[in-house]
């Protein structure tokens, strides 16, 4: 059922944002009174899943759900339509008109989406507002994963700067790491502050892995109790505080699951604090060193909710959205870089559907959808021939010099296009299938 609810969300989500991506072209298309043939969700190679012709439109489904396209008359498109284009032009066709028309009708889409980001943003914003971890209020710091510590850092340790600059929420740290390429860290160990280098190889390492580098520190105080729990048995209750196992310090979760780890299959004394009173009870360790308890993870980690009115959420949706395509960018430039290999790590279909979670949350897949559709935007924005970015930097080549491309040189840079575009794809979802089997 869960990977039913992911493929549903992530179904929904793009079905939406490819018919208002086309829908942009179509609309700046129709205000130049330039004609659409086709209005197609998903490629339709052979045969069609459901088609209508209303009035010189073809609006239809296909069945290939790599994206979707509208066919305008008069231009080079994928369908690769040859027979019209020697034709004399018509003037209803995309060819007969001024450049600078066709070059909106080009940037519609890319256009619409990040309208449309910024529009989810702010509803979601205006509707639930934005919950984070003030980094600030984290009194017990965080837990390392294995390549922070490599370099460093310690559980407990209080994150207060990168590169000298405050970072007021808590899923931030990563990402500025990452994509600003940060040199240090600032920490508070106990009483002491400390300057932690992050070498260039972490860079690569936690881009390869997918890294997310720190998870709160977690006190360990039960919240309740998994079924047939060995701890619940012994006489343990939500609400008692673990303070010792076998005499060895487990005031936080990942003490806990340390000490455990080397217990399994044994009996060890779990001294806990129960109101006032200390008690200490038996407890078995099954084989995989767990005694059945989760924490009650609200106390440790301090959540904050901005709430934001119609007003207050307008720019506040707008700053999101600039920031995210911000962000995405960086993204990119590390995924094209050799330094980094991070385009060892590019996935396609399975990689998208696997952000969506396993139960359906509206805020979640709005946030989600916001972000593929900027993601959409930028990527079709690449100058690469096929897509949207294809054709604009061939029209801004002509509003430069003057000097229009053949239609035979637009053509051949067509198929060029499609099969850099098929061969990301190919390397993409290959990647996903080489992950599933590892």
């Amino acid at each position: 059922m869960e990977i039913l609810v992911k493929i549903g969300q992530f179904l929904l989500s793009l079905s939406l944002l490819i018919i208002l991506h086309e829908f942009g072209h179509f609309i700046f298309a129709k205000m130049f009174k330039t004609r659409v043939e086709k209005f197609y969700l998903f490629f339709n190679p052979w045969f069609s899943l459901f088609a209508k012709k209303i009035g010189e439109t073809t609006f239809g489904i296909g069945w290939l759900p790599l994206g979707g396209y509208v066919k305008i008359s008069g231009m080079i498109d994928e369908s690769l339509d040859k027979e019209q284009l020697q034709q004399n032009p018509q003037p209803y066709e995309f060819r007969a008109k001024p450049a600078w028309q066709r070059l909106l009708i080009m940037i519609g889409g890319v256009l619409v989406n990040f309208i449309l980001a910024i529009v989810i943003y702010i509803m979601v914003l205006f509707v639930w507002g934005e919950q984070y971890i003030p980094l600030s209020k984290m009194e017990h710091g965080i837990v390392p994963d294995s390549t922070a510590a490599l370099i460093g850092f310690k559980p407990g340790d209080r994150i207060r700067t990168i590169d000298l600059k405050t970072v007021e929420k808590f899923n931030e740290i990563t990402s500025t790491i990452i994509l600003n390429n940060a040199q240090t860290v600032q920490v508070e160990r106990n009483t002491e502050q400390l300057d932690i280098a992050i070498p260039s190889w972490v860079l690569q390492r936690a881009i390869k892995n997918n890294d997310i580098l720190f998870s709160p520190r977690i006190l360990m105080v039960i919240g309740g109790f998994s079924e047939n729990s060995p701890a619940q048995k012994a006489g343990l209750l939500p609400g008692d505080e673990i303070l010792q196992v076998d005499s060895v310090e487990t005031r936080y979760l990942d003490q806990l699951i340390g000490i455990l780890d080397t217990r399994k299959n044994q009996t060890v004394a779990v001294t806990v604090i129960r109101n006032q009173d200390t008690l200490t009870y038996p407890v078995a360790v099954s084989s995989n060193g767990k005694i059945g308890v989760y924490p009650e993870t609200s106390i440790s980690i301090p959540i904050e909710t901005s709430e934001y009115g119609l007003f207050a959420s307008i720019p506040a949706g707008i700053n999101r959205g600039f920031k995210t395509a911000n962000d995405y960018l960086k993204q990119l430039k590390l995924i094209f870089s050799p330094k980094t290999k991070a385009y060892e790590s590019l996935g396609g279909f399975i990689t998208i559907g696997k952000i969506f979670p396993g139960t359906w949350n509206w805020q979640n897949f709005w946030n989600l959808t916001a972000f593929l559709s900027i993601m959409l935007a930028i990527l079709n924005l690449l100058p690469i021939p096929a897509l949207d970015g294809g054709h604009v930097m061939f029209l801004l080549y002509e509003m430069i010099t003057g000097h229009k491309p053949s239609e035979k040189f637009l053509e051949y840079a067509q198929i060029v296009g499609m099969i850099i575009l098929l061969s990301l794809v190919v390397y993409a979802n290959g990647n996903d299938i080489v992950r599933l089997f590892r």
